[in-house]
């Protein structure tokens, strides 16, 4: 049998007045992904246990079956995972985005993307801070657009903030603390001075661009203790994401990571091209392949609702459609399409609520067929929640004919 596991990040959002009392998901055009929950199984999935912070690091190690009360050490060292990079005991892998700070002595949060920066751009700012500041208990490894990896010695315990959460607000309030925090502070002083003066910052003010002008690191840890995925189910597995932590958490799984030209993490992101390496994956012997969008989440947190459509349904029909299409050719197969936790318009930042899923089998007596379409109130109204959300993939990849069963 072939799965595929297609992720919406952020899909799921709360009723709008402007959308009249609809969501951007119920709004959209999303044919294929309507087909698959009215043939197949809806219903919600608990991807963020009471407790932990409302992310994609937590929900996503929720969905590929780890219970993150025993996996999860923080966002840093699944990032770090997936470049390769090695924590040594003692050793703090910290999410560093690149970001707008506002001036003066309380300046605020304006951009937590830095204006979506380039790889490209943010990679020399990246290794310029290496150069510079890199020496002794810091390192900074470069990422994907805005996102990017600071290891050092200590500090697992500061309280951060990821930056996303303050847009708008004054910085300085959320700095990091705690016992160690004097060292990370100065760090970023330095980062901030060093930044501003850097010639790509200067062209991206030229061209009316917001500088990346400070560092802000958060989501710090330690090395976790996964399982892999593979070797629990006996299966081989892909993996295709823009962003590191998808990716991070991938290696960690067992999963070959896939790359994808001209995967960005944003709205213009290739998702044609994802579709194909799903597709193609499948055909070369993966008996699982996990395809992450992560549009619908960015445009959640920059507040636009027509975008956010958008990228739903650039995600159904580009994605979903494709992949679905093609899988049905190669026999038995199940198809799991989720949000892995809501990111609300009205709030710009994740939240804890339970996320719908939808689950299409092959296989008959596997199907409630229901005709629900693909929407957060279908998914309530199914009577189907999975909590803990980690038990959903052992069902999907074993006796997915018993979960249904036991709920019709």
């Amino acid at each position: 049998m072939k799965y595929a596991i297609l992720i919406g990040d952020g899909m799921a959002d709360y009723p709008l007045d402007v959308l009249g009392g609809g969501t951007p998901l119920s709004a959209a055009a999303t044919p294929n992904m309507d087909m698959i929950s009215s043939r197949g199984s809806i219903g919600l999935i608990n991807t963020i246990p009471a407790g932990f912070p409302p992310g994609s690091d937590v929900a996503n190690l929720t969905v590929l079956g780890y219970d993150p009360a025993e996996s999860y050490t923080g966002r840093g060292p699944l990032e770090a995972a997936s470049l390769g990079v090695r924590l040594s005991p003692g050793e703090v892998a910290f999410r560093c985005n690149l970001v707008t700070l506002g001036p003066g002595e309380a300046p605020a949060m304006e951009d937590y993307s830095a204006g979506h920066i380039s790889t490209g751009e943010a990679k020399e700012l990246i290794l310029a801070l290496d150069r510079e500041l890199g020496a002794g208990a810091f390192r900074f490894y470069p990422g994907v657009g805005y996102r990017h990896l600071l290891v050092c010695r200590g500090g697992g315990s500061l309280k951060t903030t990821p930056p996303h959460d303050i847009v708008g607000r004054s910085a300085v309030k959320y700095l990091p603390a705690g016992e160690d925090e004097a060292p990370l502070r100065e760090l970023m002083r330095k980062a901030r001075e060093i930044l501003e003066a850097h010639p790509v910052n200067a062209s991206r003010l030229r061209a009316g661009e917001n500088p990346a002008n400070s560092i802000w690191p958060w989501g710090q840890g330690t090395s976790p203790r996964m399982t892999p995925l593979t070797s629990r189910y006996n299966i081989r597995g892909g993996i295709i994401s823009a962003v590191d932590l998808l990716r991070g958490i991938g290696v960690l799984a067992g999963l070959e990571v896939i790359p994808v030209e001209g995967a960005t993490g944003y709205i213009d992101t290739n998702y044609a091209g994802k579709a194909a390496e799903a597709v193609t994956a499948l055909h070369r012997g993966c008996d699982l392949v996990i395809v992450h969008v992560e549009a619908p989440d960015e445009m959640g947190h920059e507040g636009k609702v027509k975008e956010k459509m958008r990228a739903i349904e650039d995600f159904d029909a580009k994605v979903v459609g494709p992949v679905l299409r093609e899988i049905a050719l190669l026999g038995s197969f199940r198809l799991l399409v989720l949000s892995d936790h809501p990111t609300p318009i009205v709030k710009r930042t994740h939240v804890g609520d339970p996320s719908p899923f939808c689950v299409l089998s092959s296989e008959p007596g596997e199907n409630r067929g229901r005709g629900m379409p693909f929407t957060e109130k279908s998914a309530a109204e199914s009577g189907i929640i999975v909590s803990p959300g980690h038990s959903l993939i052992g069902c999907f990849l074993g006796d997915w004919g018993a979960f249904v069963a036991a709920r019709r």
